[in-house]
């Protein structure tokens, strides 16, 4: 018999609506996964049951004609995100006990939709690197694999998704956060076009790399979730693309693209790195039921080479350094000490002649693309990596050269703005999940979305569940773990 996390968000919160369950009851069943399994898979840095439970309640009581397509429904916030009130690291240990006096616009969004928090959800510090392994919680686990990554650094938000501890998430994506965990842990992971969800109150923008997005199972749950977080702002730095006619989840459901162009490669873009057989394999998948959908599919060269990998990485130590208390920096992790070094040395004319230079290449890729409605590329080079494979060695300048070869595809979307999606299309020879990276144009959102939703109607639905779904470990978390591909 299905339990309530069984369910899709919309079939969760469209149960709320006829009264078959309460948004409390439906946060209890998953505050209780959450304690049994919320660590096991590193899912939450820090968990809510009051606060939830006190909103379910809140959630229960406003009338029926005032309730959204996700009211009731459990969420949960990453921990780079200000939350009024609850606990919030950045994970870092150099940040363990702050707390902030003010909600990120995101936050507000989603309380004000209807959703219910149950805490924040593991990252990795200030967002610095693909992998969610730090000092204020358990590093974020693979459901499919738990030797192996969730990713980062939204690694605990798919963690969460992935596992059933909530239905869709919030996390945030400034080189391929949301789409590298989404790849890995079998999800939907949705990255918006630059200026369409608010980075506010606070912040500066991140030169337009960082964008906060949905996570999770189906692609119409996201973009039900993206329809929630894409309320225009007031004094962003970025304008919004205008939004579609019914929203991003009525796209989601049409899902009629039209008949598109798409280019198609596999050659990696920010390093000269072989990609995975398993991760071909699924772009071959991706491209014949897209072909099989009525699109065209044409072999095109990468819009971006590997050159372009010394521009972003400058900006990514520039990013890296976020304010730190004296007295704090030496809890901060090797990686992210160095990363602050190397940002630290980046004088304002480089810093800028760094920026014109990005802008080039950004314009000429944007030439070389013209011709085409979507791309359709790997999401990263390797299908999965073990917990620990990164930082192995403890030389942070080699973790961060791993990461870049390992993720050599998403964050050159960052440096575009386009919305890009990473789509669980793929398998392993073990049975676990192989992302692909779908990529529209800049504003265009709606006709990704619906495209991702056809494919995901063509290759008849990808919710699938590992065994840790029933409550069951699919591995040893001393890294006995079945399956799985080591880089």
């Amino acid at each position: 018999m299905a339990e309530p996390h069984d369910l899709t968000a919309l079939h969760q919160a469209a149960a709320v609506a006829r009264d078959e369950l309460s948004s409390v009851e439906l946060v209890t069943h998953h505050l209780t996964r959450v304690a049994a399994l919320g660590d096991t898979v590193g899912a939450f840095v820090t968990v809510t049951p009051e606060r939830a439970l006190a909103a379910a309640r809140a959630a229960d009581a406003v009338p029926a004609g005032r309730r959204g397509p996700l009211h009731g429904i459990p969420t949960a916030i990453k921990d780079l995100t200000l939350t009024a009130g609850v606990r919030t690291t950045f994970g870092s240990a150099a940040f363990a006990d702050f707390v902030p006096p003010l909600d990120a616009d995101v936050v507000r969004l989603m309380a004000a939709a209807g959703l219910v928090s149950l805490g924040k959800t593991t990252t990795s510090e200030f967002g610095c690197s693909l992998h969610s392994e730090g000092l204020v919680a358990p590093p974020a686990r693979n459901p499919w694999d738990l030797a192996h990554t969730a990713g980062g650094s939204s690694g605990g938000a798919a963690a969460a998704v992935a596992a059933g501890l909530v239905p869709v998430a919030q996390g945030s994506d400034g080189g391929g956060s949301l789409r590298i965990p989404a790849a890995l842990c079998g999800l939907v992971g949705y990255k918006p076009s630059r200026g369409l969800v608010s980075g506010g109150p606070v912040g500066f923008g991140g030169f337009g790399l960082p964008t906060n997005g949905p996570i999770g199972r189906t692609v119409a749950d996201v973009a039900a979730l993206l329809d929630v977080l894409a309320e225009p702002m007031p004094g962003e730095p970025y304008p919004p693309p205008p939004r579609p006619d019914g929203g991003y989840l009525a796209a989601a459901r049409q899902a009629t693209p039209g008949r598109l162009r798409i280019g198609r490669f596999t050659a990696p873009m920010l390093a000269d790195e072989p990609v995975h057989p398993d991760c071909l394999a699924a772009v071959d998948r991706a491209a014949a039921l897209l072909t099989a959908a009525g699109h065209e599919v044409v072999e095109v060269e990468p819009p971006f080479g590997p050159a372009v990998w010394p521009l972003f990485e400058t900006l990514w130590y520039v990013l890296a350094l976020a304010p730190v208390p004296a007295e704090q920096e030496a809890r901060l992790l090797p990686l992210t000490r160095l990363l602050r070094s190397r940002g630290a040395a980046v004088g304002a004319g480089t810093l800028l002649a760094t920026l014109g230079e990005l802008q080039a290449q950004v314009r000429l890729a944007a030439r070389r693309s013209a011709g085409y409605d979507l791309l359709l590329c790997p999401t990263l080079a390797a299908p999965q990596a073990p917990v620990g494979w990164f930082t192995a060695g403890g030389d942070p300048d080699a973790d961060f050269d791993r990461q870049r070869r390992f993720s050599p595809f998403c964050a050159v979307f960052n440096v575009t703005g386009q919305p890009s999606v990473s789509l669980p299309i793929g398998r392993t020879a073990t049975d676990l999940p192989v992302g692909v990276l779908l990529t529209g144009r800049y504003g265009e959102d709606a006709r990704l979305i619906a495209t991702a939703a056809q494919l995901e109607h063509f290759s008849d639905g990808w919710d699938r569940h590992p065994a840790i779904w029933r409550g069951v470990a699919s591995a040893n978390v001393n890294g006995s773990g079945v399956g799985g591909t080591t880089p």
